[in-house]
This record gives C-alpha cells, structure tokens and sequence, in this order.
C-alpha cells in the first residue's frame, strides 16, 4: 500500500477469510479541477477521529457506457497531467506508483511531451521503508534521468516540527500523514501531481476472486482457497458475522472502549459485507466507500494551497468504468496477473509480481510521538470514546499504529 491509502486496512482482515460530515452528500470535485477556488478539507465526527474511519458507501449507479480498453483509459486519466506541466508522480517503488510512472513516461515519449518527474520521500535509517532496490529497477528500466528525492530524517513523524505547523494552521485532518506532505507539495508547485492511490483496492483481489480461481483450477483446490469461496458466496447477514469475528480478533485498536469498538466493527463490517459479488460492480463500489471520498477531497485541498492539480489515474471513473466492463462478472486471475494485462509492455516482470511492500508506521511514528506520549496528561481526548492510558502504550510501543494518529494529533492540539 501507498502510504497515503488508509481505506485498504479492512481488507488485510477481510481477505483472511477468501479500508459524522461528508460534504453534504456530494462527491468531491473531479481530480483535474482548477485550482483557483478553495477546497475546504474534510472533517471528521467524534466517532471518525476517535476510530480513523469514515464509514459508509454511497449508492452505486448504472455502469456507464465506455468503448475504451483499460488501457487506453489509464492513459485518457494520465494524459492531462502531462500536458500540464511540469508533471510529477509521487514514486514509491511500489507497483501502483511505478504503473503511474511507467504509463506517464511512455505518453510523454510517444506524443512528445516532457518526461514525468518521479519524487521520492526517503526515510534515512528505517530499513522498512527502505525500497530504493525496486525504486532503482524501475528508474533504470524507464531510462529517466530526472529523480527528485526528498530526505526526511525525522520530519515525517506525526508530531514533527513540520506536523506540528500543520496542525497549528489546518487542525486534525485525515489520513494524518498529510500533515507531513507540504515538502512533495512544495515540489510539485505551479505543476501537477499523479498518485497511485487506490491500487491495492483496485487492482487487487475482490469477493469474487476466490471464486474465479476456483473455476479456472485445474486441479484439487487447496482448503485454503475453498473456506475463501464458501465466505465470498456466503449471504450477507453470515458474512458481517465473520467480518465482526475477524476485526475483533485482529484487535488493531485496543484503546477503543468496548461500546466504541462493537459499533466500529459493525460498521466496517457492514460496509466490507456490501461489497458486490460481480467483480465489474465491486471494481466500482471501491469507488463509492466514503473513505475515498474524504482522502481525495483532503489531497485536492493541499494542492489548492500549493497550486497542484492532484490526479489519481487508478481512481478515474472513466479508467474503473472501463475496468469494470473488461473484467466483467468474474474479473481476473489476482492482481499480478491483471498488472500483466494492463502494464508488460511499461514494467519489468519482476515489479509487476513482487509481493512485498514497505512499511512507513516507524517512519510517521518514533521519537517526536513517544516524547509526547512520556509527558502527557491524558488530556485532549474523548475519554468516553477511547482509554487514554491504553492509548499512551500504544504510542510508546515497538510497533506504534498508525491508526492512532488521528488521536495523537488531537492530544497534540488540545495541549496547545
């Protein structure tokens, strides 16, 4: 996952088994608007701060009518930043943002234009966010000459110096990584920004995934696979049942008082449980969760202040629209092999199979969070939603989550 994707976190729990104010109603602004007007941020409820949630999903219309491949789509969504330049992509070496790179790269080679600039956020001395192996394959493989890095030592914590003038002028504001993002921001200033935002959702496994494996083995399926079948075509009352069961296990939030913590796994239960069988529809669906809608709307929101145009190609409704029609009721055979289809010809296979990812909770949380945690009072939270001391371990903890950084920031704030 990308470091900005907070809403796959319930489908590392889901998938074990085979992510208060919403703009009142309405759907954030396309991801290429103009940057002249402000963009106000999303605000969470109580209960969203206290949980890092925003539950929910909007009502899933028609699919609408498209000729284009999924190809041709992803490039209709990437093409509009090139010609805005300069054009920039937040690089990780992650396979969503080295697609995004790629397919920008081979554009702008095509029709002329300038090469995509990749920036990098470099976390000196956390080797689990170290992925300057696969940043480098993908750079030498796209023969770009232009690589902005920036080294962030420290100032990626969630209560850095540069979190804390964020907070100060902006408030809590989800996912808390962005409090730590005016650096990319600066760089890409006076051009545009691709992401590649929600390709864990997108092009990785969906309820019907098992399912389809099933059909195409041909050979005795594993129990494995067979017990993620039975929980895909389960009926939906079973299978909020088994979501609660599996989110209480997993116990990532263990600072929620108990009647906070049964509502939120309701929720996210119900909202996973919604997911549609019909791999065409869910493609769309991911689209629709509230979670989604809150993250961009805030990512538009930083970019007005910097002067940005922010685009998210695999989160285009054009590119899932037509996504969705070529996977159709079954989809594809899990996510390397839907990579292969849509990028072999930009990206070595190696980065289209790999399997790992890095980890950045120790990079936005590690000295700055556990001096704060040692002093603290226990104050500027809502105790009646979460346990202040259970919360403090958390953040004094060798595996810190960052599921409790909105709460860190608001105990942050409150203290000032």
């Amino acid at each position: 996952m990308e470091p900005f994707a907070p809403w796959g976190r319930l489908h590392a729990v889901s998938r074990q088994n085979s992510g208060g104010l919403f703009m009142g109603g309405k759907r954030p602004a396309p991801s290429f608007a103009g940057t002249g007007v402000e963009t106000p941020y999303y605000r969470l409820s109580a209960f969203e701060l206290a949980t890092s949630w925003v539950p929910g999903v909007r009502p899933l219309g028609p699919l609408p009518d498209t000729v284009s491949s999924a190809r041709i789509a992803f490039e209709s969504a990437v093409r509009p930043a090139l010609l805005r330049p300069p054009c920039y992509v937040s690089f990780s070496g992650g396979r969503d943002s080295s697609a995004v790179l790629a397919v920008a790269t081979h554009i702008a080679r095509r029709e002329g234009l300038a090469d995509p600039v990749p920036v990098t956020e470099v976390y000196p001395g956390i080797d689990a966010a170290d992925e300057s192996h696969w940043q480098r394959l993908v750079i030498d493989h796209l023969g770009l000459h232009e690589w902005t890095r920036i080294s962030i030592s420290g100032e990626s914590d969630l209560l850095g110096a540069a979190a804390q003038a964020s907070l100060l002028r902006r408030g809590v504001l989800w996912p808390p990584s962005f409090h730590v993002k005016d650096a990319l921001f600066a760089t890409a200033s006076g051009g545009t920004l691709l992401t590649g935002e929600g390709g864990d959702e997108v092009i990785g496994p969906r309820r019907v995934t098992p399912v389809t494996l099933l059909v195409r083995k041909r050979r005795r399926p594993r129990p494995a696979l067979l017990r993620a079948v039975t929980a895909a075509l389960a009926p939906a009352p079973l299978r909020r049942a088994w979501l609660r069961r599996d989110i209480a296990r997993s116990d990532q939030q263990p600072w929620l008082r108990p009647s906070v913590a049964r509502e939120h796994r309701r929720q996210l239960a119900a909202d996973e449980a919604a997911e549609p069988l019909s791999w065409g529809r869910a493609i769309r669906w991911v689209r629709h969760r509230r979670a989604v809608d809150a993250v961009l709307t805030n990512y538009q929101a930083l970019g007005t202040e910097h002067d940005v145009v922010v685009g998210h190609p695999l989160l285009d409704d054009g590119f899932l629209a037509a996504l969705a029609g070529a996977g159709g009721r079954w989809g594809f055979a899990g996510r390397t092999a839907l990579m292969r289809i849509l990028f072999a010809d930009v990206l070595p296979d190696e980065i289209l199979r790999r399997s790992t990812k890095a980890s950045f909770d120790r990079a936005y949380m590690g000295e700055a969070t556990r001096d704060f945690a040692r002093g603290w009072d226990g104050t500027g939270v809502d105790t009646d939603l979460v346990d202040p001391e259970t919360l403090r371990a958390a953040w004094l903890s060798d595996h810190p989550s960052t599921l409790s950084g909105t709460l860190l920031q608001q105990a942050w704030l409150a203290s000032r």
